[in-house]
């Protein structure tokens, strides 16, 4: 069907940072499949794993233990504090599962309709319930009656979320990207997952992170709650989990892990042996690579280099971000950013017309992180005719 405004450019083969389109040319990927492939392509030992458990067995269904399945969820829990985790096959059918564990929380204490408070900017999927819950009319638009059941603020305002909890009664949640992706790249106060935390334990709310893009080391620890010094009650994750392999997981604690049972919520392909081999896979190279510090080490460096470019481009609005997930904010619309870095050898992406997201792999190198600056500095000089 004609959903996408695909380039005209179609890759065969990809290593590390690097894909190769089907004429033999080579391009450095800053977006790494939208924060999908955290090893870069082909890493080696995700390869290893992926065939040799493929060759052994690819499925079953959840109608049955899945050896993989449990060691994943246990490292998850291990990683995260939080430890019960559903597994599903992408962000959207994780962040689903997270709104239906919300709306049969709110029932179990005797609230018919509860509601969920959302962000304005904020995106969750496109399913009918995620779509809902996301800030973006234009996901939302032509697929009325939307889902009631959501509240919206705006992101980084707590005093809203105050004014929420003094006249609703039926709020029993909170979803919340720690920084949002698709929303251009927006990073809150130091204190708003901390003070979001309070508010729920005071109200008797659940806390639910979308760390769909965020999470898996992208920020610089393995999840972005980390940097807070808290613990959700609901943590969403996927995109990065596999490393291209499709894989999504709704982690819970406490209470909130002990709403679903048996017959309430389910998954045909979800957490299945290829998939969590994947996940497994992931997370223990992370480990070994030491990529999280990678991560840290070469956004902070990216971003202080990008200041230093675009010191005197008028046009620069703010560079922002937090470890390997970088917005650039334009004055204007610059969505043929987008066609000029393809010309260039560079894959990047725009978020909300104009602002330049990145989202490179965690193995990226410095050479690398140096070659992106200089391609992206460049052609936004050359957007906003700047002469130095």
């Amino acid at each position: 069907m004609n959903t996408y405004m695909r380039l005209p450019v179609t890759f065969v083969k990809g290593k590390g940072m690097w894909l190769w389109d089907d004429q033999g040319k080579r391009y450095l990927d800053a977006l790494s499949g939208i924060a999908v492939c955290s090893l870069g392509h082909c890493h080696p030992k995700l390869v290893k794993a992926v065939s040799e458990q493929a060759g052994t067995l690819i499925h079953t269904s959840n109608l049955y233990h899945i050896d993989k399945q449990e060691k994943l969820a246990n490292k998850l829990a291990l990683l995260s504090g939080l430890n019960k985790t559903f597994f599903c096959n992408s962000g959207a059918e994780a962040n689903e599962a997270a709104i239906k564990l919300a709306r049969r929380y709110g029932h179990n204490k005797g609230i018919d309709l509860p509601t969920i408070i959302v962000m304005e900017q904020s995106f969750h999927g496109r399913t009918m319930a995620t779509l809902t819950a996301s800030g973006n009319r234009k996901v939302q638009a032509g697929f009325e009656p939307l889902l009631t059941g959501f509240s919206r603020v705006p992101f980084n305002d707590l005093e809203a979320i105050s004014q929420v909890a003094a006249h609703n009664r039926n709020v029993v949640a909170i979803l919340v990207e720690p920084y949002q992706g698709e929303g251009g790249v927006n990073v809150p106060q130091v204190n708003y997952l901390k003070e979001l935390r309070q508010i729920c334990d005071e109200n008797g709310w659940l806390l639910m992170l979308d760390e769909v893009q965020c999470g898996i080391g992208r920020s610089g620890k393995w999840f972005a709650f980390q940097h807070s010094g808290i613990v959700p009650d609901v943590m969403t994750l996927a995109k990065g989990l596999g490393s291209g392999i499709p894989i999504g997981a709704c982690l819970a604690r406490d209470m909130a892990a002990e709403v679903f049972k048996p017959g309430n919520h389910a998954s045909t392909f979800g957490g299945n042996p290829l998939a969590c081999t994947a996940a497994i896979t992931t997370l223990d190279v992370i480990e070994e690579e030491n990529l999280m510090c990678n991560a840290m080490e070469q956004g902070d460096f990216m971003r202080k280099a990008f200041q230093t470019q675009m010191v005197n481009v008028e046009g620069v609005t703010q560079i922002r971000g937090q470890g390997l997930m970088i917005g650039i904010e334009l004055s204007k619309p610059c969505g043929n950013l987008v066609k000029d870095a393809l010309k260039q050898r560079l894959l990047i992406n725009v978020v909300l017309d104009k602002v330049v997201r990145l989202l490179p792999s965690l193995v990226i190198k410095r050479r690398e992180a140096k070659q992106i600056v200089n391609i992206v500095s460049t052609l936004i000089k050359k957007f906003y005719e700047y002469k130095s």
